[in-house]
């Protein structure tokens, strides 16, 4: 982002209220601004702050998620997850939660990278797509988050990942509740935490 452009100021503004430890303050509109232009500088929040820890989390503890330990992606025993990426694999496929994530970080960095999409450059306008093409990736990334949380949990407890985890949900979590950017039904598996961590808050 050019620095003196809107976009640039915004992103400062962004960092700032993110240093300020209020995650819910944080992920608020500014007063005037555009929503897209505020998700679309948020795409540096998301791909740094949550595409890259939730990589970074979940890289932690891959020797425990593997083809046999987790045949399936899913979230505990009521929610499972099968890929498509609408362009490779068009009819969703059951994998294995290793494969599952591999697929999905190579689609969001693919997502992420695409000019079309994301326009860095001032003034090129947003595709007209780009809100669902953005409630998408994070509905996936919050996939990851559940699968880690249901699945590998004692894990995290045993590398004392747990608060940086928790902190990384928490910023993820008020950001899509903040502009409803994941359908409800979608947060179901880890709806009683999501409470837990915004009850807390207040």
């Amino acid at each position: 982002i050019p620095e003196g452009s809107h976009q640039y100021e915004l992103l400062k503004h962004a960092e700032a209220t993110l240093g300020s430890g209020n995650l819910r303050q944080a992920v608020m509109l500014p007063e005037g601004e555009d929503l897209n232009e505020w998700i679309a500088v948020n795409k540096f929040l998301i791909s740094v702050d949550f595409f890259n820890q939730i990589n970074m989390l979940y890289g932690t503890i891959t020797e425990f998620c593997t083809e046999a330990s987790c045949p399936v992606m899913s979230a505990g025993p009521r929610y499972e997850y099968h890929w498509a990426d609408g362009t490779n694999i068009k009819k969703p496929i059951k994998c294995s939660a290793p494969k599952y994530i591999d697929y999905l970080m190579t689609w969001v960095q693919d997502q992420l990278d695409d000019e079309t999409l994301f326009p860095s450059k001032i003034g090129v306008p947003f595709p007209k797509n780009f809100m669902s093409v953005a409630k998408t990736i994070l509905k996936r990334l919050f996939r990851v988050y559940a699968h880690i949380y249901h699945q590998h949990f004692d894990s995290v407890m045993r590398l004392q990942e747990e608060a940086h985890l928790n902190t990384s949900f928490k910023h993820f979590i008020f950001f899509v509740q903040e502009f409803n950017l994941i359908d409800r039904r979608e947060l179901a598996p880890l709806q009683e935490l999501i409470e837990k961590l915004g009850s807390k808050d207040r």
